[in-house]
């Protein structure tokens, strides 16, 4: 009687501790996803930097980032600049912002 209790709290640990292990790696793996999926602020200006000023005009962007434009440009100078960029909220793979 002793033996399968023990056998069933040895069960019950190992089943435990694949769950955490199998959570972990999938937050992980979606982390990495999730890094490879964001450009950074580099490669965003060398893709979209028509004219190779350093910085983007709104009639340069495409995409998620053309609807806000106002929000990313915070000194209002009528570009993004790559400092801009990189202080603006980065979207999750669903397209929703992550707050900083």
């Amino acid at each position: 009687m002793m033996y399968r209790k023990i056998g069933i709290l040895v069960i019950g640990l190992a089943l435990l501790t694949a769950c955490s292990t199998t959570q972990n790696q999938r937050t992980e793996q979606s982390q990495r996803n999730q890094s490879r999926d964001v450009p950074s602020a580099d490669q965003l200006i060398a893709k979209m930097d028509a004219n190779k000023d350093g910085k983007l005009s709104k009639s340069e962007i495409k995409g998620p980032l053309a609807n806000d434009f106002s929000k990313v440009d915070t000194n209002n100078d009528g570009y993004i600049s790559k400092e801009e960029l990189e202080k603006a909220p980065k979207p999750l793979r669903g397209g929703r912002p992550q707050g900083r």
